[in-house]
């Protein structure tokens, strides 16, 4: 009798488990749902740009005129860990691009802000300023030392893009 029990509670149960499949695939199928949409948010960073501008030992850096394909999608400012510096973006073509600025060691902050990247023996001059190129599996970057801090503009996206964002940098 005992046998015959436990078969019949494991057939029970394979048969609970058929059901809600089946429950749950219909749901799946019939709720709508929009795989098109990002799971990326915007943020708005000016206040703590402002913020990050007040106490920064150094001229804080953001984009402006940037067209509206740009998406700001992190941001933040760490006054303990070397006056950190962070606003990341998508470019128009989904690529991200992020600033950093720390006056901490620069080999060590470049290495984290780059993922690794190294140094090229290629520089560009943009907007009277030059920049040296770094390259990487990860991430290619524009990186600059300059009043106190290193700046380093870094990302999936092109050398093109990455131009891009330094152009549009701002310190006010």
């Amino acid at each position: 009798m005992a046998g015959r029990q436990g078969k019949q509670t494991v057939r029970n149960m394979l048969w609970s488990l058929a059901v809600i499949g089946i429950v749950a695939g219909v749901i799946y199928v019939f709720v709508p749902h929009d795989d098109s949409k990002s799971p990326v948010e915007r943020k708005d960073y000016r206040v703590e740009l402002v913020g990050a501008r007040r106490v920064a030992p150094y001229p804080v850096l953001a984009p402006k005129g940037l067209s509206k394909d740009w998406m700001a999608t992190s941001v933040r400012y760490k006054d303990e860990e070397h006056h950190s510096w962070h606003l990341g973006f998508l470019d128009p073509e989904r690529e991200y691009v992020v600033i950093k600025q720390s006056t901490g060691k620069p080999a060590e902050f470049i290495d984290q802000a780059t993922q690794g990247a190294r140094k090229t023996s290629a520089t560009e001059e943009i907007d009277g300023k030059t920049w040296q190129r770094y390259q990487g599996s990860t991430y290619d970057a524009l990186v600059r030392q300059d009043k106190g801090a290193t700046t380093v503009i870094a990302g999936t996206a092109s050398f093109a893009q990455l131009t891009k964002m330094v152009e549009s940098l701002k310190s006010s």
